[in-house]
């Protein structure tokens, strides 16, 4: 263990360089980083929502509606074919987790019924007298809700990542809820607005037959039609405030393939520019063609953003939205319509903001922590073992940066449990050196020289080391897996200080061991 082959010595000066180099941006200004060349290493630690500071959300995703709207698809597909088959149904609608169909006649109920069953496949379809009704598997409601939460979170994180912001944390949490937190948020209100939109986009025909004051006189709207507010933006510059639709949805945001916002060329007023797929720029020249003329809405959640008129066929799959929109309202629905729109509605429930002053409270806590503990453990090794606990504390500042220097490269977030997971790495780091230094002493008191007590103090203390690690590197990988959020960067913090420190001690001590033993050839060990 005393023989160091040049290559080794070579390994390890290269790793402690790197350590200091990659570590190094941490201890400069951030702007400074940031204008440095690119072959250099700029990359500083990410620090969490309890460090620097943002925005904690706690959001409900109703998911009971998606399964509302798959209820009444069935219902859609149930009223279409009666149509077909001319089979008057008295009632047709959604009665809990069911769609309940009601026949005219009794003698067409047999025949309506082997026309339904096949709409849903797996659904129950069972007959009461002149009642049918259609009853989905329980399981393919389940699966409906997790879908719909999922895709929840991954819209969700499309949209917070093209806001710029960096390492946000959205997390899954239980059957209907989702996680949020974003560090360094500076416009939170922004956050919440992008957060908060379904943006679910269509394209539909404006009834020109029947008028807005007519429904609203009337108290109903006419068959086949939809009554829809225009944006506040609209209502506020005193613009119409309402629109008759056709319910019928002729394109609708699925076919976007990309959103981004320009400027209108004659007013130079911001307009937000799509561009469908094949499939989409199909259906919107067809109906483009058909209904020139006729005023053509654009709804965005159930509100009528326009309705400009269709002066011509658009064949090209392309357009532009516009309405009152500034920059920056233009900017954010391009993001939401480039992110997908969400499967259902979101509702906030819990909302935190953490000041960057209380992240810097926290972050001068976490320092003051490392820093008495550096200084105890120091100044112990150094009246414990001397001379070796001197070598030992050089070794735990390599071992410090190299801890730095890994966090950054890997971009981990650094939160306060992952600072308490370093100055518990600053404990442990010199535990390698003492199970070592004692076992030299032992050597030692046993009568061997110096050489040949500090090879058997690293030969047979190595097992002993690599045992302890393990275990303890055990319980890192276990709270990683099955932790979440603090949990996991506690142990992320505490894996790469035990893989440090164990380098650190195995080889960076026992380099400056055996180089000071070459050097002076001792008759005693200062141990």
């Amino acid at each position: 263990m005393v023989y160091f082959p040049k290559w080794k010595v070579a390994l390890v000066l290269v790793v402690c360089l790197l350590g200091v180099a990659y570590s190094l941006p941490n201890f400069l200004p951030k702007s400074l980083t940031e204008s440095l060349p690119g072959g250099l290493p700029s990359q500083q630690v990410n620090l969490g929502l309890d460090l620097q500071g943002g925005s904690h959300l706690l959001l409900e995703v109703e998911v009971d509606e998606v399964v509302r709207q798959y209820l009444e698809g069935i219902a859609e597909s149930a009223r279409a074919e009666l149509r077909t088959a001319r089979i008057r149904a008295r009632a047709l609608g959604v009665d809990g987790n069911t769609v309940v169909v009601t026949i005219a006649k009794a003698d067409e109920v047999e025949k309506a019924r082997n026309l339904l069953k096949p709409i849903e496949p797996g659904a129950q379809v069972s007959v009461d007298g002149e009642r049918i009704t259609i009853t989905p598997l329980e399981q393919t409601l389940l699966e409906r809700r997790s879908s719909a939460l999922q895709q929840s979170v991954e819209i969700l994180r499309r949209r917070i990542d093209e806001t710029g912001t960096r390492e946000p944390t959205i997390q899954r949490q239980g059957d209907n809820r989702v996680l949020v937190q974003v560090p360094g948020l500076k416009d939170p209100e922004r956050l919440k607005a992008i957060i908060g939109k379904t943006a679910k986009l269509t394209f539909q025909l404006v009834d020109m037959e029947n008028s807005v004051a007519e429904a609203r006189e009337r108290g109903r709207v006419p068959p086949g039609s939809v009554l829809l507010e225009a944006t506040e933006e609209d209502r506020a510059v005193g613009r119409q405030d309402a629109y008759l639709v056709k319910r019928r949805v002729l394109v609708s945001g699925e076919d976007l393939v990309d959103a981004h916002q320009s400027f209108e060329q004659r007013t130079n007023q911001p307009v937000v520019g799509f561009r469908l797929n094949a499939r989409g720029a199909k259906k919107f020249g067809d109906v483009t063609t058909k209904n020139v003329g006729r005023p053509f809405a654009i709804v965005l959640d159930n509100k009528v953003i326009s309705a400009p008129v269709i002066r011509e066929p658009i064949i090209t799959g392309s357009g532009q939205i516009s309405g009152s929109f500034t920059v920056q309202s233009a900017q954010d629905l391009a993001l939401l319509l480039r992110a997908g729109a969400l499967p259902a509605p979101i509702s906030i429930l819990e909302e935190r903001t953490v000041g960057a002053s209380l992240g810097a409270d926290s972050i001068m806590a976490g320092e003051t922590a490392c820093i008495v503990g550096l200084i105890a453990v120091i100044v112990f090794m150094v009246i414990a073992y001397g001379k070796f606990g001197v070598m030992a504390n050089v070794a735990l500042i390599a071992n410090l940066l190299l801890i730095l220097a890994v966090l950054s490269v890997i971009q981990a977030t650094l939160t306060l449990p992952g600072i308490a997971g370093i100055v518990l790495t600053v404990g442990m780091a010199v535990d390698a050196n003492v199970l070592i230094f004692e076992r030299i002493r032992e050597e030692v008191r046993a009568g061997r020289t110096p050489i040949s007590a500090i090879d058997a103090g690293y030969s047979r203390a190595l097992t002993t080391i690599i045992d302890a690690n393990v275990t303890t590197l055990i319980a890192a990988v276990l709270l990683y897996a099955f932790g979440s959020g603090p949990v996991r960067g506690f142990a992320v913090t505490l894996a790469v200080g035990i893989a440090t420190s164990m380098f650190t001690a195995i080889m960076v001590t026992r380099l400056m061991v055996v180089a000071w033993l070459r050097r002076t050839r001792p008759q005693e060990l200062p141990v």
